[in-house]
């Protein structure tokens, strides 16, 4: 019989549930709302694009049909809302019951928040009262989480991992920790750290996944030293579907084992729900219950349940609707599923490497949620200096003149301005980011972005440098700055 695996090109593992028309506006008119704007594309109107908006993966998931039907059956109750229930035992099944204690034993360490950074705000602000000169190690914290992390006068340390810039490497695990440097930073400065947190995937370094292996010896060692783990769990799924395709020990493992053995190793996790939940909106901070952080902090739930209640409302909805509530039960059951996930992260791959063809210069191996453009490269031969942010203009112009909105993740968004030497501040990594939403986009609609780069990257020495008109010593500056063309 004849073997549908021998097949190329297969049908997607789901069908398009509904769809909308986008008006056509011209390069012209882009542009000119562009300049008004001051190139910043935070603040272009997302009805004028007209190719594929990659500005974010976070809240733009399209959902299936179980979850628009889950919206029907929400509970707007302000308290115990029959969708909290789902959720306690959708939480256990998924991440471990560890992380979830029954309402009614009055032990609580399982916190609803309405996004992610609002529970890195309750984590952070909280432990940033704990002592002075704290410092919080991770493999790559992401800009929100690193101004929560600075907000609250901690200082965010990044170990990434060496092999993120050996092009000669093939690992399927960029993301991982470097063990050399957190121990020596151990060995250095561990009365000053409250806890390590491991991002998986790692965002800030090229959206490349953490290993197994890597987990188990960051946890070995910190839990050594009697330091708690955290992981910035914002993508736990696609995390575990490289484990599960590329470390031999568990290619014959499910989905679901993979992330509970990962949740094994941590004392507790921040999340962002609008990513690996494949929800619009929430998050959640959960503690391990009997876990070195709650040994360590036996006082914090308390303290964080009057957070909780004074920020987002009663422990039983945290700032969201029950409709939401209802929508990431759904789709916490979908994120772990094998066909889902490799479709998801093979159509990611298979834009990634479409570009890679083209001699773009991107990294790789490919990660899970987005390709990440390397701009120095990019800009090589040309005369555009790290002072000209290339990557604003680069993403400035993509919108403009071919409808595709992507985000600068380099010398701008993560560098800062010395006010008094007045000279830039440049991060470690300088990439454009092209994140993909989850069931949004097909092949035709990223060919087109990969096309639109192509033609971009024949004309670099074209592309003019910016000035930054406003903002330039701001926090978060990329959020909030404006620029103009220097030409």
């Amino acid at each position: 019989m004849p073997d549908e695996n021998q097949l190329v090109n297969k049908a997607r593992p789901y069908s398009n549930h509904s769809v909308f028309f986008k008006k056509n506006y011209t390069a012209e008119e882009r542009a000119a709302t562009l300049e008004k704007v001051g190139l910043n594309v935070f603040f272009f109107p997302s009805e004028m694009i007209t190719g594929c908006d990659m500005l974010s993966d976070s809240g733009t998931t399209t959902m299936t049909n179980e979850q628009w039907a889950a919206l029907f059956r929400g509970d707007e109750a302000y308290g115990s809302n029959k969708g909290y229930f789902l959720l306690i035992n959708r939480i256990k099944e998924t991440f471990g019951p560890e992380f979830f204690n029954d309402p009614t034993l009055n032990k609580p360490n399982a916190f609803i928040f309405h996004q992610g950074r609002a529970c890195e705000d309750a984590l952070f602000s909280l432990l940033g009262k704990t002592g002075a000169g704290l410092i919080i190690p991770s493999n790559g914290h992401f800009d929100t989480t690193q101004a929560n992390i600075e907000a609250n006068n901690i200082k965010a340390v990044n170990l990434f991992s060496e092999e993120l810039h050996n092009e000669a490497s093939n690992s399927h695990f960029k993301g991982n920790m470097d063990i050399a440097k957190l121990k020596n930073l151990l060995d250095e400065k561990k009365e000053k750290i409250p806890l390590i947190y491991l991002t998986i995937t790692n965002n800030t370094g090229g959206g490349q996944p953490v290993s197994m292996a890597n987990i188990k010896e960051v946890a070995d060692l910190v839990h050594h030293y009697n330091i708690p783990l955290f992981f910035d769990a914002c993508r736990f799924a696609e995390n575990a579907w490289f484990i599960h395709e590329y470390e031999p020990d568990w290619q014959t493992k499910d989905i679901k084992d993979i992330v509970k053995q990962m949740f094994s190793y941590v004392d507790g996790f921040t999340i962002s729900f609008k990513k690996d939940g494949l929800t619009n909106m929430g998050g959640g901070l959960f503690l391990k219950n009997n876990g070195l952080f709650l040994k360590k902090y036996p006082t914090f739930p308390d303290t964080l349940l009057n957070y909780q209640i004074i920020k987002e409302g009663h422990p039983t909805y945290g700032g969201l609707s029950g409709r939401s509530i209802m929508t990431l039960v759904s789709g916490l059951k979908t994120v772990t599923k094998q066909e889902y996930l490799t479709h998801r992260i093979s159509q990611v791959q298979e834009f990634g490497q479409t570009m890679h063809e083209q001699g773009l210069p991107i990294v790789m191996p490919v990660g899970g949620h987005a390709v990440y453009l390397d701009i120095n490269k990019f800009f090589t031969g040309t005369a555009m200096k790290p002072e000209d942010f290339g990557g604003i203009s680069l993403t400035a112009i993509l919108l403009a003149a071919y409808g595709h909105r992507a985000c600068e993740l380099g010398y701008f968004a993560f560098g800062s301005y010395n006010k008094k030497t007045k000279k830039e501040i440049f991060p470690e990594v300088n990439y454009i980011r092209f994140a993909i939403p989850r069931l949004k986009y097909e092949k035709q609609d990223l060919d087109s972005v990969a096309e639109a780069m192509l033609l971009l990257y024949k004309n670099k020495d074209k592309i003019p440098p910016i000035n930054v008109t406003y903002g330039r010593d701001l926090p978060l500056r990329h959020f909030k700055a404006r620029f103009e063309f220097n030409e």
